[in-house]
């Protein structure tokens, strides 16, 4: 009982965060375009979002064990509710500012929620590690219901009522401020071991050089998200042109993504064995 209490605590303020991070996809090239801006411009837009996920990605750890978890999370339900205000602005700077903060809400999502967690588990409650997976897969299975949710939230907000593409954006704030204030009512804060960034970034260097398999896997893995972000960009001017409820489509797609991770479970059952080597 007491292990699936504070299992509640992390799902209320995960999960609306998680709703909040997925709303606000499928319209994101939708709004851009409905601001008159030209295929490249928004491109622009995309990449300064991506290298500001990828640079903040580089402190986000050190950032989240020094300022402490419970703030980290904190800190993210405000920088991505501001990021979503800036979607009203039609001017080009304020929105490239919005697309950084949303690289640096990106870079906290994955890092303090799981964080705090792990620690919470291990250190505070001395819960058994296997565990761990338990809740983990739970967050994995309801991220999966929540994205296909999501997109038809976003249809109804921005095409059923008419509201536009920055309505979506809008529909985030409130979930975001739901997950600032229970972390801020439910959690305790803790804090990780202080590295030396320079350290950390050799000893991570040394892991990948050190393995060629890991240095292998590193580099498909980083081929396998280029092509994602690729199909990320191109999918919604592609498809809009023939009238596609962008919505619904985006639902369709994380469906899909929901069925290739059963589909990979099943895989490894003890009914097929398909182990990987």
């Amino acid at each position: 009982p007491a292990f699936r209490r504070f299992q509640r605590r992390y799902y209320g303020v995960y999960l609306p965060a998680l709703a909040a991070d997925w709303l606000q996809g499928p319209f994101l090239y939708k709004l851009y375009q409905h601001y008159r801006f030209l295929e490249g411009q928004i491109a622009i837009l995309y990449v300064c979002g991506l290298a500001s996920s990828v640079l903040f990605g580089l402190v986000s750890s050190s950032l989240v064990d020094v300022l402490g978890r419970k703030k980290s999370c904190v800190l993210f339900s405000l920088t991505y509710s501001i990021c979503c205000l800036l979607k009203l602005s039609r001017d080009y700077l304020v929105l490239a500012v919005g697309r950084v903060l949303g690289g640096l809400s990106t870079a906290l999502l994955f890092s303090a929620f799981e964080a705090w967690y792990l620690h919470e588990h291990l250190e505070h409650y001395d819960f058994p590690a296997e565990w761990i997976s338990v809740t983990f897969s739970k967050v994995a299975f309801w991220n999966n219901v929540i994205a296909v949710g999501a997109g038809g939230v976003a249809e109804f907000f921005a095409e059923g009522l008419g509201l536009g593409p920055v309505a979506p954006f809008m529909v985030s704030i409130p979930l975001l401020a739901l997950s600032g204030v229970l972390a801020v009512k439910n959690w305790e804060e803790n804090y990780g071991q202080q590295r030396a960034f320079s350290k950390s970034c050799a000893e991570g260097l040394r892991c990948l050089l050190a393995d060629r398999r890991v240095l292998l896997l590193g580099t498909v893995q980083a081929l396998f998200e280029s092509i994602i972000y690729i199909f990320i960009f191109l999918w919604t001017p592609v498809l809009d042109p023939h009238g596609a409820p962008l919505g619904i489509v985006f639902s369709s797609l994380m469906a899909a993504s929901a069925l290739g991770s059963s589909l990979y479970r099943l895989a490894l059952s003890k009914r097929y064995h398909l182990q990987p080597v």
